[in-house]
């Protein structure tokens, strides 16, 4: 048998074994290159963000198939504007819906934040314990805003959250980072624990089950994680994420599935960029295993695109800036069809 075909018994045994046991395979090691995303049905890229003093939610829509050139949607206005909590959201994710909500259902949610109202110290301490959520059935139109409130009251704040759809629990994992303070001291004035990632599961994202503790790299703060599927099979993963401590992002593999076994790219010491926070990551739509990431340079000019092809290894190169917008702030990108972008671009286009 040539060893070609070795390979493709071996990978269609390996898939057997895995859909019908539920069995955790390592599909880049038997040659299959579970990183080809590129999709011919998807013509764009859509685009939610913050903008700096501005804590709403922004629309960019990308031109074309160009992973890097993006304009804003509603003539730069505001798509939605929060009317409860703080009235103000930061780090909009969206979120694709999964399971029966596929090609039904989409979502926003964001962090409870506007910082104009409070200061940084009190909004760990005592900030909001709950998401902001909107959802559509078309994603052009979000409505049904709402404040869910996630964690307890040990904790200081619930800070960038996110979701993705794991069809192991046929739910929702949304994740978050929080801090938490003794149960005796009610007033959150004494030392907190390390921020760690914590997590829920909710199938409307209206009721969550009882926040667990996901990432916790102690004495290191960890916050604003973001996972990529690599793949279909539930197995293969990559999760970015802010040091909080050292200022930097950092990238981590599993082929092992969400609750499995993770490495960190480059080693212990490896990065993607320091000074930088709000990793958003998104496969090439034309480009067989390339991922794109934005990375927030906070102190500096917002969002600026990186790409590799090969993000385990932490390869990684600051992509071409001359059609990326400035300023924009920590959120989301979501490839979309050309149905959905002459949609968005009816609706909120010039």
């Amino acid at each position: 048998m040539h060893a070609r075909n070795i390979i493709s018994t071996a990978v269609s045994i390996s898939l057997y074994l895995s859909l019908s046991l539920g069995a955790s395979i390592d599909l880049k090691g038997l040659g299959l290159d579970v990183a080809k995303r590129a999709d011919s049905s998807l013509v764009g890229y859509l685009g939610a963000f913050f903008l700096g003093a501005d804590p709403y939610v922004y629309f960019y829509l990308s031109d074309g198939n160009d992973p890097l050139s993006f304009k804003a949607l509603n003539g730069g206005q505001p798509i939605l504007r929060p009317t409860k909590g703080t009235t103000g959201v930061r780090d909009p994710a969206l979120v694709q819906g999964g399971g029966p909500d596929a090609g039904k259902k989409w979502y926003i949610i964001g962090t409870d934040l506007n910082i104009g109202k409070t200061n940084w110290d009190a909004a760990q301490r005592t900030g909001s314990r709950g998401i902001f959520v909107w959802e559509s059935t078309d994603l052009v139109n979000f409505s049904g805003e709402r404040l869910v409130t996630v964690e307890d009251s040990t904790a200081g704040m619930v800070w960038a959250p996110e979701a993705i759809w794991d069809a192991s629990k046929n739910q929702y994992l949304v994740h978050w980072a929080s801090k938490f303070y003794s149960s005796s001291d009610t007033g959150h004035t004494g030392t907190p624990s390390t921020i760690r990632i914590r997590y829920a599961y909710t199938s409307d994202f209206k009721t969550f089950s009882s926040p667990q503790t996901y990432i916790d790299y102690s004495p290191t703060n960890i916050i604003d994680l973001d996972i990529l599927p690599l793949d279909n099979t539930g197995n293969n993963y990559l999760r970015f994420m802010k040091d909080e401590s050292a200022k930097t992002v950092f990238v981590e593999s599993s082929s092992t599935g969400l609750f499995g076994s993770w490495t960190r790219a480059g080693g212990s010491s490896g990065i993607i960029a320091s000074g930088v926070e709000g990793p958003a990551a998104y496969h090439d739509n034309t480009e067989d295993g390339k991922v794109h990431v934005l990375l927030d340079f906070y102190g500096s000019d917002g969002y600026r695109p990186y790409e590799s092809t090969d993000p385990a290894a932490n390869k990684w190169s600051a992509s071409n800036r001359s059609k990326f917008p400035s300023n924009l702030r920590h959120g989301s990108i979501l490839p979309i069809n050309q149905t959905f972008y002459n949609a968005l671009n009816a609706k909120w286009g010039p």
